[in-house]
């Protein structure tokens, strides 16, 4: 007799995972805490700004708004009466404070960005007599408290006449930003390899014409990144703003503080609240729709050395 071959037949392809592992159940399980965590003050925030006071008063800060109401959020951005001491400009909310804040924001981030992205890309490519004690002094910068500089600064700025200026403004966040920028693009320009550069040197590319057609195509995630940081330290400074400028001049985070710290009148937590979210937002917003860029940009040698 002849041997014959036998066919099973039965279900074929990868073996079917399980998902509720020990492993996956800790993991997941972990998540959805530190999730919780990080969430429910958010949470409180939005349902205490969509309550009325007569509501709020009963206590139950976790319960769903029972008639929802945006006059908080009306209050909050327009104002509807004074803050604090001040019956001026402040009393009109976070509006004028959200214009100035755009003011500052987007020219400091630009000129920071724009200059550390040159001193980085000549840093890491262009090697220059003195450059190591340049770069030396450089971070040296970013790591010298800010208190300490704060009256030499107005001095500064007092001489040539931008105290208390939104321009004078910009101009500190854009040198405070330039240290720690300038080692994020340096960093990153590194790990480009290096016969792309020496590749273009060969064709006649020159300093400008290596940058713009070699280096800025290749870096859309540190950029992202350095956006993020930037308009993230800018937006919500405090400090800066209140020393460096007047009221007229407020960014969103000082009228911030004088709606939330006001002292005349009852205590409006939903406008409170509601003013806080509004403040916050657009830095929220920004990493929403670029937070896997940032992520990349990270991965890809944003803190590499």
């Amino acid at each position: 007799m002849s041997d014959a071959t036998v066919t099973l037949e039965g279900p074929s392809g990868p073996k079917p995972k399980k998902y509720f592992t020990r492993r996956n159940l800790f993991l997941y399980g972990t998540l959805i805490i530190i999730s919780a965590y990080y969430l429910l003050p958010l949470y409180v925030m939005i349902v205490t700004s969509l309550k009325g006071m007569p509501e709020i008063r009963l206590g139950n800060i976790f319960a769903l708004p029972s008639n929802i109401t945006f006059e908080a959020w009306g209050k909050a951005w327009n104002g509807a009466s004074c803050t604090g001491d001040d019956c001026g400009p402040v009393s009109r909310g976070l509006r004028d404070g959200f214009m100035n804040s755009v003011i500052i924001t987007i020219p400091s981030v630009i000129l920071s960005i724009a200059i550390a992205s040159v001193n980085g890309y000549a840093l890491a490519n262009w090697r220059f007599k003195g450059s190591n004690m340049f770069f030396t002094i450089l971070i040296f910068g970013a790591f010298i408290p800010y208190q300490v500089m704060i009256y030499p600064i107005v001095l500064l700025l007092g001489q040539v006449g931008l105290y208390t200026k939104l321009g004078g403004l910009i101009v500190v966040h854009t040198i405070f930003g330039m240290p720690i920028l300038t080692l994020l693009f340096r960093n990153y320009f590194v790990s480009i390899p290096e016969e792309l550069f020496k590749a273009a040197r060969v064709d006649g590319a020159g300093f400008w014409g290596i940058f713009f057609k070699i280096m800025l195509p290749m870096s859309l995630p540190i950029f992202v990144v350095a956006i993020i940081l930037q308009v993230t330290g800018i937006w919500n400074d405090f400090l800066f703003g209140v020393i460096y400028t007047k009221p007229g001049n407020w960014p969103m985070t000082v009228q911030l503080n004088n709606i939330v710290n006001s002292v005349q009148g009852v205590k409006e937590y939903n406008v409170n609240m509601a003013a806080t979210i509004l403040t916050g937002i657009v830095p929220l917003v920004i990493y929403f729709f670029s937070g896997k860029l940032f992520v990349r940009g990270i991965a890809a040698g944003a803190v590499k050395g």
